[in-house]
């Protein structure tokens, strides 16, 4: 039987829970993802758990923050003036702005504090700091995709395995 290593699509079922149970992401009953394994596209804490599972394995595993999305980085929490917002637009606490990166990009910063002369974001990952509990049941391996890859941002309809 075939099994999962480098260079390999893999299309996977997964529930990922944070240490306190809650679900934070999940495709079951949904579209299996296809990742290629060693392409980088996911946190390698999930790609190396992958590996040398064969189709139809189940696996249970705990990421640290490390093997994750990383610790959390209080510098990446920045206070703006509302100033420098636009006009009449009023972020709330627990919202998530894209803020426009200085290459080109965007950002996703979650609103941490609001008030009546500034606001502060968040632009750590949202998972950053948190250990990661995932399970996974392998539902293919083929050598080559046999889904299309799905870009953002030319694809209005991207979904997790989807495009």
């Amino acid at each position: 039987m075939k099994k999962v290593e480098n260079g390999k699509f893999v299309k996977v079922e997964y529930t990922g829970t944070l240490g306190n149970g809650d679900v934070f992401d999940t495709n079951k009953n949904s579209h299996p993802i296809e990742i290629e394994v060693g392409a980088g596209k996911l946190i390698k804490g999930f790609e190396d758990a992958l590996v040398d599972m064969e189709q139809n394995d189940k696996k249970n595993f705990t990421l640290s923050p490390e093997e994750g999305y990383g610790k959390r980085n209080e510098e990446l929490e920045q206070t703006f003036s509302r100033s420098e917002l636009p006009d009449g637009f009023d972020p709330q606490v627990g919202q998530v702005l894209a803020l426009s990166h200085p290459e080109g990009g965007q950002l996703p910063a979650k609103v941490k504090h609001a008030d009546a002369e500034n606001i502060t974001v968040d632009l750590n990952h949202p998972l950053a700091g948190e250990t990661l509990t995932f399970e996974i049941e392998i539902l293919e391996i083929n050598d080559e995709a046999t889904q299309p890859t799905c870009n953002p941002s030319t694809c209005s309809t991207c979904g997790p395995g989807t495009c």
